[in-house]
């Protein structure tokens, strides 16, 4: 069976890619840190004319985010951003600290680029759909019909949901092409693991649980900790203009 690596997957040019924020260590800190990051790409997809949607999103009570997936669609936008996968870990005085404290906290990125969800096998009495009213923003009609959708793939245990569309036939479109990215990722996971081969030129492992970035408030410095390469100016960045990084990252990856 024919091996499919990473890079022949981006080859394909992918019309885009499922952002995957999650919340980790810190309570309500992470559920905010993840939010600045959401925020962040979101601000940058904007700078680069890159359509953003929020497929789905799970809020803490303070407006944070537990968990929030973008659908981020646009030439260049996958190759630009395949590397902001793995932990991103926060230090930082929080607002509500009384006595001063660093706290440090941590949020999950996954980066999974679009693919075609023809390309993808599913069948569909490995599926279980069920449909529920939004509990987002988006109008009256988001909350009196039943448009959230949310799909389990039964074999592989993933669960996807989408409520971001005004109606639940372009949500369930949504949720599965959220689901063809995920089982795609599983067979480059497998496909790579059965060859054992690590490309030459990755940076980091590509692995989400890696510990890739520290933002450090106090020393006002954004540490990339694959390439040990360090910004300045956290809120600038934070605003959306990571486009040095992503550039140090680009060069890295092709040996410059």
């Amino acid at each position: 069976e024919e091996i499919v690596k990473e890079d022949q997957v981006e080859s394909k040019s992918p019309k885009g890619l499922i952002m995957e924020i999650r919340a980790g260590a810190g309570g309500d800190e992470a559920s905010s840190f993840a939010a600045r990051l959401a925020e962040m790409y979101q601000r940058y997809s904007a700078n680069h004319g890159y359509e953003v949607l929020i497929a789905d999103e799970s809020k803490n009570e303070l407006g944070g985010y537990k968990e929030v997936v973008l659908e981020i669609n646009g030439k260049g936008a996958y190759g630009a951003l395949k590397h902001e996968m793995g932990v991103h870990r926060v230090q930082r005085v929080p607002v509500t600290e009384k006595s001063g404290r660093i706290h440090t906290s941590t949020a999950s990125v996954a980066v999974l680029p679009i693919v075609p969800v023809e390309s993808i096998e599913i069948d569909m009495k490995d599926i279980e759909m069920g449909f529920s009213r939004s509990g987002g923003a988006g109008g009256q009609n988001v909350n009196k019909v039943e448009t959230a959708v949310r799909i389990v793939h039964k074999p592989s245990g993933i669960v996807v949901r989408s409520q971001s569309q005004r109606s639940q036939a372009r949500n369930k479109d949504r949720a599965f092409e959220i689901l063809a990215a995920k089982l795609a990722d599983l067979k480059i996971q497998g496909d790579q693991a059965a060859a054992s081969e690590i490309r030459a030129k990755q940076i980091g492992t590509g692995d989400r649980s890696e510990k890739i970035r520290t933002y450090n408030y106090l020393q006002d410095r954004i540490t990339d900790h694959r390439i040990k390469e360090s910004w300045h100016n956290i809120e600038k960045i934070l605003a959306g203009e990571i486009d040095p990084i992503i550039e140090a990252l680009s060069n890295a990856e092709k040996g410059d």
